[in-house]
Formats: structure tokens, sequence, C-alpha cells
């Protein structure tokens, strides 16, 4: 725990609204983010989904004795603490004026069947397919291979908090309860429009092929007209000697200048640790850039198993070479707001720096860390150099998915 403050005492509590304010005031004594609570228990064989913890914290209801037991122990509470926790826990759980009124609160009512260990789990972690959180079931999919841009947050601050609105996919309406099955009658007519339908298909198939056959071979079109051979406008240049983009509102893939390497995450992993990795596997998460004033951005993030959340910093950069992570939006812990520097000698812009606004580390920058050429190197804060070496990023714009 961050050293030098009070430690919550449960024995305060009198309500269970009092209680859950004592875990969240824990929280924020520990420095850590959910990701972090999340993979500190997962070190120790124990499961703490960080969605189940912003659940417990945002409602009045006790959580249950189990989820208490592992959120105490990874906010760093001592062995013989916890039981002051459980035992105060029971006590608010038995009064009836300060009780919930369903009994049921104090222990499942605490987590929404749609959240919780479901919610946050991989469907390659769980061995069978599970729906996504926007409730479409994508049968054990990559959400991530054809998933649309991230909607713009409404207003300037971004997307705001894992209890701020989601992202929501369209989806088919589904059939009402009671409504009657279609009559055996029109059977034979759904198989000859099916029919139909599959040799229509066939016949576009093959005339794709051909087209293709066409395009090897050098022939024109129509007219003598050339074929387009040129890829089409919404390609993001993946070579590491294209120019930069600047910063600007809306979908981005944000590359490492100098390589073919852009910014993601290691899919199936809690921590939110940031990677440069292939350009052409950069598809989790998907970024993007809101503008918070002043020549401020917030980096935006979209994660298929996780949802909305914010490119930021951990424990308010006090740490030197601390992790550039993403996270749920919002953690007054973190910096969760850059300034996006142009640089380069004589006016020449080489590339943008991801400078931390209000760091604890005073004149730090986003860093590839390590080996610089290697894919999956992660990124740290860390000093700005003189050179820039490794500091440099563009902000291609991202076309439709």
């Amino acid at each position: 725990m961050t050293p030098g403050r009070h430690t919550p005492d449960p024995r305060e509590a009198r309500t269970p609204a009092e209680f859950l304010a004592l875990l969240q005031a824990l929280k924020d004594r520990s420095g850590l983010t959910y990701r972090e609570l999340s993979a500190l228990a997962e070190t120790r064989g124990e499961v703490l989904p960080r969605s189940t913890v912003a659940n417990m914290l945002a409602r009045p209801t006790l959580p249950r004795e189990e989820l208490l037991t592992v959120f105490v122990r990874a906010c760093g509470v001592a062995p013989g603490e916890l039981a002051g926790w459980l035992e105060v826990r029971r006590e608010l759980a038995g009064r009836g004026p300060y009780a919930s009124a369903d009994p049921r609160d104090g222990d499942a009512a605490d987590e929404d069947p749609a959240e919780g260990d479901a919610a946050d789990e991989d469907p390659a972690e769980a061995g069978a397919a599970r729906p996504d959180p926007a409730g479409a079931d994508r049968a054990g999919a990559d959400p991530s291979a054809d998933r649309p841009a991230a909607a713009e947050p409404s207003d300037a601050s971004g997307t705001t908090g894992a209890a701020g609105p989601g992202l929501s996919w369209p989806v088919a309406p589904a059939a009402p309860s009671g409504a009657p099955s279609r009559p055996r009658s029109q059977t034979p007519s759904r198989i000859r429009r099916a029919v139909v339908a599959a040799v229509a298909v066939t016949g576009l198939v093959l005339a794709g092929f051909s087209v293709v056959a066409l395009l090897r071979d050098g022939r024109t079109g129509p007219a003598g007209l050339p074929h387009r051979t040129t890829a089409p406008a919404t390609t993001i240049p993946e070579t590491s000697g294209a120019a930069p983009t600047a910063p600007a509102a809306g979908g981005v893939r944000i590359r490492v200048m100098g390589t073919d390497l852009c910014l993601a995450e290691r899919r199936g992993t809690r921590t939110g640790q940031i990677h440069q990795v292939p350009c052409a596997e950069a598809r989790v998460p998907l970024y993007s850039l809101a503008a918070v004033g002043a020549g401020r951005w917030r980096i935006v993030s979209d994660h298929p198993d996780f949802g909305p959340g914010c490119s930021g910093i951990p424990s308010g950069g006090r740490i030197p070479d601390a992790a550039y992570e993403d996270s749920e939006c919002g953690d007054s812990s973190r910096i969760e707001t850059f300034a996006l520097e142009p640089y380069g000698p004589g006016g020449t812009v080489r590339g943008y720096r991801i400078v931390p606004v209000g760091s604890g580390t005073p004149g730090s920058c986003v860093t590839v860390v390590g080996d610089r050429e290697a894919a999956w190197a992660r990124l740290a804060q860390a000093p700005c150099a003189p050179d820039a070496a490794g500091q440099l990023f563009s902000f291609d714009r991202r076309g439709p998915a």
C-alpha cells in the first residue's frame, strides 16, 4: 500500500453504504487499478474480475464474503485484519434497519447476472463460447477481427468509467415468446428461395474469381481503362518510411515511427499492458483520440472483452518506469490526459511524443522500453530523451473496420 496514508478501519462503518465507502478508500490507498487488482489476485490462484470489483464499489449492497475476502487481500490487507472486515460485514448484514431490503443483496444480488466473472472472462480461458458484453453470441470468434470502429465519446472528456455507457452493436431483434410459429405450408417456399439465393451467391463468387484472374493477367477493364490495383483510401500506411500523421479526434492506429509496429494489448491477459506489435496484428483494442481542451488529449480504447477504457499511467506517474496501460476511464489514481507534442529539427515534424500531463515524474514521455526493434516490447513512462528514441508516434487514421 501507499505509505503515509491512514488505513481504513471497517469498524467505522455503521451502514452498508459506509462500508462500501471504506472499501473504495482501501482501493485508493493501495494505488492499484482494477486490472492490477485482478492480475494480483490471479497470481495467487484467485479470481477477481475487474468488472465485478467496479460493480461492487458502485452499489449500495454488501458484497459476498468470498468476493470481499479476495478484494481486501488484493488491496494488501494483512491476514490478521481480514477477520475484522468479515466480522463487520456479517454484523451489517444482520442489522434490520441498516441491511438491504432484499435479504439476498448481501450475497448474490450484488452481482449483475450479465456481468461479474462471466462478463470478464475471455472465451479462450473458459473453453467455450461466451456472449459478448453487448449480448450478441459470437460463438468463440475473435471479436476484434471484424469489430466496427469505436463510437466517439459524447462529451469532451471521452468515455467515462466502467459504469458509463458502453458500446452496443446491432443485433437482430428477438421474436416475442408468444409469437406463433411459421405455417408448415411455407416451408417449400423457403427452400426454393434458399436454393435461388445459393445459386446467386455461387454466380457472384465465380464472377469474383474472373475479376481476380483479369487483374493478375494485367488486362484492362471496360472501355480500355486499367483495373484499379491500388489500395482503397481507408488503408493505413504500414511502412517504416511513412510520414507521421498529426493527432485528430476520431479512430486512430498509433504507429511507432521508423517501424512497422503499432500499439496493442496481448489478448487473454488482464494487465492492460500496452506493447508494440506488427501493425497488421494490432487489432485489440481499437484506439481513438478525444480532445479534452487546451491541446490535451485522452486516448480512448475499445477492448472486445473489457469494453471501453482509457490509456494511462498508474499511481499518478510517481513511479519513474510505470507501465503505459489500458484500464477503466475515470480512475483518479491514474494519469489519463496527455499532450501530443510534435518533435523534429528545423520545423520538420518527425513524430509526436505522448507526454503524461501532471505526472508525478516530470519530464517523462511514453517510451518503448527493452528491444525497440522487437515485437511485443512493452511501453512505459521514461525520461524524455534528447533524440526522442522510442518516443515518437504517428496517429494514422483508422478507416472503417
